[in-house]
């Protein structure tokens, strides 16, 4: 049949075959780089260790950064770090910068991760809190993670913080709120309030602000004595998680602990979005704090330009708040 086709058709042919070849060998390539990076450590001059919490509800890996020089006599602090949908934990620690401020200010860092298999698309099952739900098995999972660095590692089991983005913000609360008294802090970044769904349905309309009646299992006297401060950050240009839910996890903490809220403040630094910060408190102590973030989208806020989606380098250092906010519980 080529014989009846013209020289230029011929020259069309062999041009297009040499192009699909092409496109071909940079998909196998891109893909073989992708599962190479899945396995090399984030950034950080520490040590990458991987490790595994086994449960009623399954098993779950999770990875430690250490510092380099934190030594076995010293004890340090230990955040837990719980990523959002379609993340892992490496991916979240290269987003977050998470380990060069661990680095710096020298404490632990504790990544646990979902499996496909709990959730096709990686997300914590925060809202299945049903008598058959999985969500309290995998809030055992992690505390069983959380045991395991505790007894291998210097951690300091009074300085134990806990944040999170997204389906993780909102597995960070649950977690709290299971056991108050293990933690000093937690960090709900673009996340939902827990008791505002109880299935997948009613969790995508909490995702769009349409949350159902839920308050916290605490008075206002358990909040007050030992419950964590809690710390919300939220981009008034979310169109996954409306920010709205930021607003409501600060009430009903606040609620709660029959918190009173302060006037609010507008920062800016540099060139990065504005903010602005509210905080809530009982007596002295501030029980809650809400930032809000023009311009944010569901992206966690000046994270790693090659931090992917869910990254947004032009918000303030999420990551620095984070740590300022726990490292200021931990000395009150």
């Amino acid at each position: 049949m080529s014989r009846g086709l013209s020289t230029a058709t011929k020259k069309a042919l062999r041009a297009g075959t040499r192009a699909v070849k092409r496109a071909s060998s940079n998909t196998v390539t891109k893909a073989i780089k992708r599962r190479v990076d899945a396995k090399k450590p984030p950034p950080g001059a520490g040590s990458w260790i991987s490790g595994l919490a086994v449960g009623t509800a399954g098993a779950r890996s999770f990875h430690v950064y250490r510092p380099l020089g934190i030594r076995a006599n010293e004890r340090v602090p230990l955040l837990v770090m719980l990523h959002g949908c379609g993340q892992d934990a490496r991916s979240f620690a290269v987003s977050t910068r998470m380990n060069q401020i661990a680095d710096r200010e020298r404490f632990l860092v504790l990544y646990p991760e979902q499996d496909r298999l709990s959730n096709p698309q990686g997300c914590w099952n925060w809202f299945d809190t049903t008598v058959i739900g999985c969500a309290f098995g995998e809030v055992d999972l992690i505390m069983n993670a959380i045991n395991q660095v505790n007894l291998l590692y210097p951690v300091d089991s009074d300085r134990v913080a806990v944040a999170g983005l997204s389906a993780g913000a909102s597995m960070a609360a649950l977690l709290v709120s299971r056991n108050p008294k293990r933690f000093k802090a937690v960090v709900m970044h673009s996340g939902i309030p827990i008791g505002t769904a109880r299935s997948t349905l009613t969790a995508i309309g909490a995702m769009y602000g349409l949350l159902e009646a839920g308050r916290l299992e605490a008075t206002p006297t358990t909040m007050a004595e030992y419950w964590p401060s809690l710390l919300v950050i939220h981009g008034d240009g979310d169109s996954v998680v409306a920010a709205s839910n930021g607003q409501a996890a600060v009430n009903s903490w606040a609620e709660a602990a029959g918190a009173r809220t302060c006037a609010s403040r507008n920062l800016q630094r540099g060139k990065r979005y504005p903010m602005t910060v509210t905080d809530f408190k009982c007596g002295v102590k501030t029980v809650a704090t809400l930032i809000k973030i023009e311009s944010l989208g569901h992206a966690w806020s000046g994270g790693a330009a090659s931090g992917g989606n869910f990254s947004d380098a032009r918000g303030p250092d999420a990551s620095r708040m984070v740590w300022a906010f726990m490292d200021r519980q931990f000395r009150e």
